[in-house]
């Protein structure tokens, strides 16, 4: 199947990165969000991504603005999505609003469509029957600065049709991506199969107050030769995402997680402290902490 024209449901500052990566690489986008705030605040996090892709992409003034030219924004699901060969979900990582949001855009978007959720934790087995079209759906996850960690885990279900699999995979590398096939659905994937229990682990240090999560970044920074140490890494992920994780695993009875979601909530959410998109969150931006010469002296 040919892919031209690509709709991003979510504009959040994944979405818009996705978004941008992909109309990059000559694709035509279509960003759609509901939210009149979230859309407005693209064309900030577009020049932002100007000067992102200049400084380390070596992108032309040139090569940006055709990019940016390539991307509508839209407020109208059925007509962001009525020529789209492919839809990339990128919107809350929450099980019940991703299952109304698939039953509506099984109903609207056109039968050519491919499916694909960006969710970090959540299967696609668990909404393929809410988008009508399963054997056109599975996941396609990417990594927050996606320029730079060019990651594409490509995930199918049971019902996946292997020659839509096969597209997606074709797909991710056109767009610049490392793509890693996953082929049995695991929870986490790859990446957060790994990242997550070692977050969850720095996350306890902190709650329990074991360590202050400097002193547990330097730990892990100098003892591991990483450049940066977990609490650095959330505020890259986002802390509501973070927080989103830890709430749903609150809600099923990890005492941990509620714990954890607390103090993410009282301590950075409500004070809009949500990482690197922000300019705040364990760190402050540009410029963090853990960049400077003498940050594990």
């Amino acid at each position: 199947m040919n892919i031209q024209q690509v709709t991003i449901c979510g504009a959040g500052v994944l979405g818009a990165q996705i978004a941008f990566q992909t109309a990059f690489h000559d694709f035509d986008v279509v960003l759609y969000d509901t939210n009149p705030k979230v859309l407005a605040a693209i064309p900030d996090r577009f020049e932002k991504l100007r000067t992102t892709y200049h400084q380390e992409v070596n992108a032309t003034p040139q090569q940006i603005e055709a990019t940016i030219a390539r991307i509508a924004l839209v407020d109208e699901l059925a007509v962001a999505t009525q020529n789209a060969d492919l839809i990339i979900e990128a919107i809350t990582e929450n099980t019940r609003i991703k299952k109304a949001f698939y039953s509506q855009l099984g109903t609207v978007a056109p039968a050519k469509s491919i499916f694909c959720t960006n969710s970090s934790t959540l299967l696609p087995s668990w909404f393929a029957k809410e988008t009508g079209r399963p054997e056109r759906f599975l996941a396609l996850h990417f990594a927050n600065q996606i320029w730079k960690h060019n990651t594409a885990e490509i995930m199918g279900h049971a019902t996946t049709d292997p020659l839509i699999f096969e597209t997606i995979v074709s797909f991710a590398k056109a767009i610049g991506m490392i793509a890693l096939p996953i082929y049995k659905e695991q929870p986490g994937y790859i990446l957060n199969s790994l990242l997550v229990p070692f977050l969850k682990s720095s996350l306890a240090l902190y709650c329990n107050e074991v360590a202050d999560p400097m002193t547990i970044d330097k730990t892990w920074m100098k003892a591991s030769g990483a450049p940066m140490g977990p609490f650095g890494i959330c505020d890259i992920v986002g802390i509501s995402t973070i927080y989103n994780i830890n709430k749903m695993a609150a809600e099923k009875g990890d005492a941990h997680a509620q714990k954890v979601a607390t103090l993410l909530q009282e301590h950075f959410i409500d004070q809009g402290k949500l990482g690197m998109p922000t300019g705040q969150g364990f760190y402050s931006y540009p410029n963090p902490a853990y960049e400077e010469e003498d940050f594990l002296s």
